[in-house]
């Protein structure tokens, strides 16, 4: 039976993250599914439309072999300013995006939470309620919502946490993942540290699991991967010359590189779903296995190899990115493990792991495999004492485009609990000299944002209480008395 996913992009970043994930995914069920049938796999993602009928029908996958009439992504795009949509619509994604599941205004949120939470959250509640059931009920066996958003912003924050929260209301027995963007200590919205701690102050309380993402911790991972192509290609003195790029690639934006790391972590978390394999793993089986606590559901997150090979056709640069892709499944595992390859700026090995999950791509990973590594890096790893083999573990037959292998880890770690606590720092510099608070307090009460502290303060606390924790406490044995009790 097909199993659906419904991305919510909200948002500039949420938009331009979603915009290139919809073309990683179609590459990568392009590379797949070289006859062109609207598969199960397909599914997961995209409708089969027929828009030769008015208004448009919708295909069944039936037995997996009809033909692709017109594909659209299974999503709802919000964004309270419609620059970034306008420009999806006109781009080559623009057929794949459905305009009657989109919901956007011109003046945008202003960079203030509270504006995007408390005034375009109820004001747009019920256009964007019904462009998600719309989505939901097109669904056979609806898996989970996967919402796209920033924390530094004023809609990704304010309105993408006003949706988790109505998905919790509304669609209480489905789960509820967001990928979630967070600022960089340097980033040039002055009032992000408040966006930043009221969204994740609701999504402590409303969200199944979330995937933090930061800023910083995407732009050292370009960096890193920009200086080692050059490298080499470099090396290669006729790749130099047919190439001439420089950070980047001719035509690039800024932030492609960076989209497409986040892009490729939700292909990774997908892949079982859309894949078959010996051990798949659906969505609920993360929250299952890696979320021990209801509220500690933040997972740290890593994957080899970082970023998918460039799409231009240089010979250059293919020669350079596939020299950079790991040469055997014993490194990917090393990868993953190193602070290198996290996508927050966080050294996990450093701090006590809750739970850990695994997710093996490519046609030659096997169970031994991942087995034999696993003991291999265990004794280097801080495991909480109560799950000390909490090891959650999935084999996808389908490699990433590109490479023979890949693996995604999704750690649960209280080495979250670090970027909790510079968040609250960064927040405390503002809020302790009341710096822009009248902006806010025009959408909310001024008591919001002592919640939102508590709550923060709350969750980093459970978290720093189980750092360390990697010995059982001893057992206070009670020595028998006998009948001495007895007069």
């Amino acid at each position: 039976m097909p199993r659906e996913l419904v991305t919510i992009q909200v948002g500039q970043c949420g938009n331009q993250v979603g915009c290139r994930f919809w073309e990683l995914a179609l590459r990568e069920h392009a590379a797949y599914n070289t006859k062109g049938v609207y598969d199960e796999a397909l599914s997961s993602f995209f409708r089969n439309v027929d828009t030769r009928v008015e208004p448009p029908r919708n295909l069944p996958v039936g037995d997996g072999r009809g033909a692709i009439r017109t594909l659209k992504a299974r999503s709802v795009i919000v964004d309270m300013e419609c620059g970034v949509i306008n420009e999806m619509l006109k781009g080559p994604l623009g057929e794949v995006l459905d305009t009657r599941q989109l919901v956007s205004d011109v003046s945008g949120a202003g960079n203030n939470w509270a504006h995007g939470h408390h005034e375009y959250g109820p004001r747009y509640h019920d256009a964007i309620l019904d462009k998600v059931r719309l989505t939901a009920e097109d669904c056979d066996s609806l898996q989970s919502f996967m919402v796209l958003h920033s924390l530094g912003g004023g809609t990704g924050s304010g309105v993408g946490t006003y949706i988790v929260r109505m998905l919790a209301d509304e669609f209480p027995g489905v789960f509820r993942f967001t990928g979630s963007v967070f600022p960089s200590e340097d980033d040039d919205v002055v009032t992000s540290p408040y966006n930043a701690l009221l969204a994740l102050g609701q999504l402590v309380e409303h969200a199944d699991c979330v995937l933090p993402i930061e800023n910083q911790a995407l732009i050292d991972i370009v960096n890193r991967t920009e200086a080692a192509r050059d490298r080499a290609a470099a090396a290669d003195a006729s790749a130099a010359a047919a190439s001439g790029l420089k950070g980047g690639g001719a035509g690039s934006k800024p932030f492609d590189s960076m989209n497409g790391v986040a892009a490729s972590l939700l292909l990774h978390l997908t892949a079982s779903v859309r894949f078959e394999g010996p051990l798949n793993v659906d969505l609920n089986d993360i929250t299952m296995n890696l979320v021990p606590y209801p509220r500690m559901h933040f997972l740290l997150s890593s994957m080899s190899p970082l970023q998918p090979p460039p799409k231009d056709r240089d010979v250059g640069r293919q020669a350079a990115a596939l020299a950079l892709q790991p040469r055997t499944l014993d490194q990917v595992f090393g990868d993953v493990f190193s602070r290198e390859y996290q996508l927050m700026r966080a050294d996990p090995r450093a701090a006590t792991y809750l739970a850990c999950g695994l997710i093996a791509r490519g046609p030659t990973a096997t169970m031994a495999d991942i087995n034999r590594n696993v003991a291999r890096l265990r004794p280097q790893l801080k495991m909480v004492h109560w799950n000390s083999e909490g090891f959650k573990l999935g084999i996808c037959s389908t490699p990433p485009v590109g490479c023979p292998f890949g693996l995604l880890c999704l750690a649960n770690n209280t080495a979250i609990a670090h970027t909790f606590t510079t968040m609250r720092e960064r927040f405390d510099k503002l809020y302790k000299r009341r710096f822009y608070t009248h902006h806010y307090e025009q959408y909310m009460e001024a008591a919001g944002f002592t919640s939102a502290m508590e709550v923060v303060a709350d969750l980093t606390a459970q978290y720093r209480a189980l750092e360390g924790a990697t010995q059982a406490p001893p057992l206070t044995r009670l020595r028998p008395r006998g009948l001495s009790f007895l007069p």
